[in-house]
């Protein structure tokens, strides 16, 4: 096909991301995003919610595979930052009526994820004992989390592919059918749990295989379809030999995804290990069960960025300067909304959260308080996300890192250990406080950075316009 051809192609295919009412648009992109990202968080927590209630058991097992979550989450990061660096730049590429770069693009992506599959298993399998003693696990944990992560481990290609690939779903405008590419793998783990954990009396190992059998079945869907005649974005043997000009500014854009997720990882080996010492396991299983809760939070609102990054990247590539600012504006009130509602719901009924994942009554009392106190800020997670999002969506790979590396790095790795030094009469809570108080001052700089880089943003695109109109 000609150059004019794929550009009078690809106009009809996606001027719909140009021409339709904001809030329409993003209702009919951001809902099939958010049910995705609730649904993929139901691949953890089922398995918890289930594991937390194994007869004898269930606590014990529950903080095992807790421990297994800095792996697991580094696993995501690394889906993340190949699919959402690509993802935005071929939407960049198709605002430009580039089809051939933005086919490109998912090509090497695709390449790289499955070599970077191939070199997680490995690592995970001969060292995942090793990882999981320095993550915070004991002796009486230890065994549950290794026969977890040893099954594990053997799906991540199924991982990688699944969340790495079905961004560029996302990123094309098929919001629902990026949707169905979780349901599919959710559906499968909730039906299988209960009969391999139960049933068949396998334990963790049991959530293991019924999660790695999950996401197998999500994979074939999110090739099939991606390999298929319904896609407008295909990929293509001779794409996938990987060209640095091309995979680099992906990984650029994906960093600082990577890094809020993997940097989840390293946060909760340095909370596992504080809480340990100060609070021992009981600390360490209600700090499974805050992440759990953190993940409700975080997830629905990547959902809703990633609703508007095709409408939001697209149009920057287009030129449409207004359309870009009315995009991140609707993103940042829902955001702002959801944040509050979640917020409000877990101050007031602490225990209704607990109770999901234990039915031990210790571990279900004492995170009561700690949710409270953990959540404190989580209010503010509508701003944090859609500046974060939005940045990611215009290609500005160095504004996202910026803002990932300050709220991790930072603010809260140094107050997990600060604060229990200036609050001695209880620091396991005082290790807890160290989230809020970190949120609070990452969201203040992040609003005032994304502030200032979006007006020059804006400022450039409406230059750019005179210009063209001038010549």
């Amino acid at each position: 096909m000609s150059h004019r051809g794929q550009t009078t192609e690809m106009n009809e295919d996606k001027e719909f991301l140009r021409t339709e009412p904001l809030g329409q648009l993003l209702l009919k992109l951001a809902l099939p995003t958010v049910a995705a990202q609730l649904i993929n968080m139901l691949y953890n927590i089922v398995d918890r919610i289930y594991i937390g209630h194994i007869p004898d058991i269930g606590a014990t097992a529950l903080t095992g595979v807790g421990v297994c979550m800095p792996l697991i989450m580094i696993v995501s990061a690394f889906a993340a930052l190949v699919g959402y660096g690509g993802a935005p730049r071929a939407s960049i590429f198709m605002g430009k009526q580039d089809k051939e770069s933005a086919e490109k693009t998912l090509g090497n992506c695709f390449a790289l994820q499955i070599l970077i599959s191939v070199v997680l298993t490995i690592v995970l399998l001969i060292w995942n004992r090793d990882f999981l003693m320095a993550f915070g696990a004991s002796e009486n944990t230890i065994e549950y989390g290794v026969n977890y992560m040893n099954i594990y481990a053997l799906g991540t290609i199924f991982v990688e592919i699944t969340l790495g690939m079905n961004a560029f779903i996302t990123a094309q405008g098929f919001a629902k059918t990026g949707m169905l590419s979780v349901l599919i793998g959710a559906v499968t783990n909730i039906i299988l749990d209960p009969i391999f954990i139960f049933g068949f009396n396998m334990d963790v190992r049991g959530a293991a295989l019924a999660t790695i059998i999950s996401q197998a079945l999500s994979c074939i869907w999110v090739v099939s379809f991606l390999c298929g005649k319904k896609t407008f974005l295909r990929i293509r043997r001779k794409n996938l030999r990987l060209v640095p000009k091309i995979i680099m500014p992906c990984l650029a854009l994906g960093v600082a995804t990577f890094i809020m997720q993997a940097s989840e990882s390293v946060i909760s080996v340095c909370f596992n290990s504080s809480l340990q010492k100060y609070g021992g396991d009981i600390a360490v299983g209600a700090m499974t069960i805050l992440t759990s809760v953190m993940q409700f939070a975080m997830l629905p609102l990547q959902g809703l960025g990633q609703g508007a990054q095709p409408i939001i990247s697209y149009c920057y590539g287009a030129g449409d300067r207004e359309r870009v600012k009315g995009a991140f504006k609707l993103l940042l009130k829902v955001s702002l909304g959801y944040s509050i509602i979640l917020w409000i719901l877990v101050m007031a009924l602490p225990g209704g959260f607990a109770a999901m994942f234990t039915s031990d009554t210790q571990l279900m009392e004492y995170t009561r308080t700690a949710l409270r106190i953990y959540m404190g800020s989580a209010l503010l997670f509508g701003i944090q996300m859609a500046c974060q999002m939005t940045f990611n969506a215009l290609g500005k790979a160095k504004e996202s890192i910026v803002v990932a590396v300050m709220r991790k790095f930072v603010l809260l790795i140094p107050l997990i250990y600060i604060m229990p030094q200036i609050l001695r009469g209880d620091q396991t809570i005082a290790v807890y406080m160290a989230e809020p108080i970190a949120d609070l001052l990452a969201v203040t700089f992040t609003a005032v950075l994304f502030s200032i880089q979006f007006k020059k943003t804006l400022g450039t695109m409406k230059k750019n316009t005179q210009q063209k109109t001038a010549g």
